[in-house]
């Protein structure tokens, strides 16, 4: 692998939408599968099943990569990983930096996965003095002060940011200044970036309700919206009715 030398060419230009590049991922692990199985070749029917998604949408996704797989035969395996690898950029050696290392910073810097998938993780950095200088994964955490020349010196390419909420802002501000135009975060707070700074949001409560919500429904619903309509509040809460106009 290769260190980052220049950004990919915007995604856009090639034409390739957001919701697609979205999938690729989940592609890529289904097909890491059927690798580690021996898999040479699989269909787009077996392919879309292990994904998740239809057959008809993964043709299409993988049609903007130039890939259209032959009849009756479907998709080599191993060139499909190389492919949407190539397109995702785990072709190169992308540099990681972890701002914050508390519970789940400490998960992340352990996590296995990471290596193999193209990313490096050159750096943990927190406030905490008592977690300063712990050894944690085989990296020494650094004081955040250091933050701007550890960016530096190890060529940071994104910043995850595990810190609390009210650090998250200024970590973020931090990071961008001093060059890193991706960030991960983590911390429960929507981060403010300049244009040019792609930010994706990784918020486990919300996953969490939503997941609530469909168990909720599953279970019979949160109570009764006929109920609602007509004005009767669940006892012991309060009742706030909206008109919208569809």
């Amino acid at each position: 692998m290769t260190s980052r030398q220049t950004r990919p060419r915007d995604r856009a230009e090639r034409g390739i939408p957001e919701a697609t590049v979205a999938r690729l991922p989940v592609y890529l692990r289904a097909l890491h599968t059927l690798q580690e199985r021996g898999v040479a070749t699989v269909s787009s029917e077996e392919l879309a099943a292990a994904a998740g998604v239809n057959s008809a949408k993964l043709r299409k996704d993988l049609s903007h990569l130039g890939s259209y797989g032959t009849r009756g035969v479907g998709y080599e395996v191993e060139y499909l990983v190389y492919q949407i690898s190539r397109e995702l950029g785990l072709t190169q050696d992308w540099v990681v930096a972890i701002i914050g290392v508390g519970n789940l910073g400490r998960a992340l810097a352990g996590y296995g996965g990471f290596a193999s998938r193209g990313f490096r993780v050159a750096g943990l950095l927190d406030a905490d003095e008592s977690i300063v200088g712990q050894e944690i994964a085989g990296m020494t955490v650094e004081n955040i002060g250091r933050l701007e020349e550890l960016i530096a010196e190890r060529g940071v390419s994104i910043a995850v940011i595990a810190t609390p909420a009210a650090a998250a802002q200024g970590v973020c501000d931090r990071v961008v200044a001093a060059g890193v135009t991706s960030v991960l975060n983590f911390a429960p707070v929507v981060l403010s970036v300049p244009d040019g700074v792609d930010v994706r949001k990784v918020d486990l409560s919300i996953e969490l309700q939503i997941l609530a919500f469909h168990e909720q429904r599953k279970a019979g619903g949160p109570g009764d919206y006929d109920a609602l309509a007509t004005g009767e509040a669940p006892p012991g809460t309060a009742h706030y009715v909206e008109a919208v106009d569809l």
